[in-house]
């Protein structure tokens, strides 16, 4: 069983993390007991989403296990949160032994910060492209952009097709396929 952690922070966007959320955990319901999905938070008070959810983690960041899959949302909270050193000390330390660690929409710049995407291809929020590029990255104009076990998924509504490439490469295109098909979510998962 792969253990997931979403992080989260006061105004993360919800559909940032609400998307993989539901893709991660939805796949349950097709292979039993594939997964295991968390919501981290720097405590274990409840965060307020930039829309106003309201949210209790599962985890703090202290406590989070090893963690097989990091997924980082993005909001107009990153902008603190890329500039925290217990959020960015976290995610290196889950950077190691994770199989993947990635990000949605401006989530990326807190993998920019944590020093993780210098060097390599990267996407993000189509209005921040050039804020992204200034980390000595180059921003590709894609949904999803892999560069090995880092992934980064460009505007909100892409943490549904990012769950979806995650699936597609853990448990083969056909459970994935399933799971988009069960949600009602029309893609061809091949083409992501």
């Amino acid at each position: 069983m792969l253990t997931i952690g979403i992080l989260i922070f006061p105004d993360a966007e919800e559909l940032d993390f609400v998307g993989p959320f539901e893709v991660l955990s939805f796949v349950n319901k097709v292979r039993p007991d594939s997964s295991r999905v968390l919501v981290v938070a720097e405590t274990a008070e409840p965060v307020r989403a930039y829309n106003g959810m309201r949210v209790l983690p599962d985890a703090t960041l202290a406590a989070c296990p090893q963690l097989d899959i990091l997924v980082i949302p993005g909001g107009q909270g990153r902008r603190q949160a890329m500039k925290n050193p217990v959020i960015l000390d976290f995610i290196k330390r889950q950077e190691p032994l994770a199989s993947h660690i990635t990000s949605v929409c401006t989530g990326s710049f807190l993998l920019a910060e944590a020093g993780l995407l210098t060097g390599k291809k990267a996407t993000t929020y189509h209005e921040y492209y050039d804020d992204l590029a200034a980390y000595s990255i180059e921003v590709v104009k894609e949904k999803v952009v892999p560069q090995g076990k880092i992934i980064t998924a460009g505007g909100v509504s892409s943490g549904i097709e990012l769950g979806f490439f995650l699936l597609r490469e853990l448990f083969g295109a056909e459970v994935s396929q399933k799971v988009a098909d069960k949600i009602e979510y029309v893609v061809d998962v091949s083409k992501i």
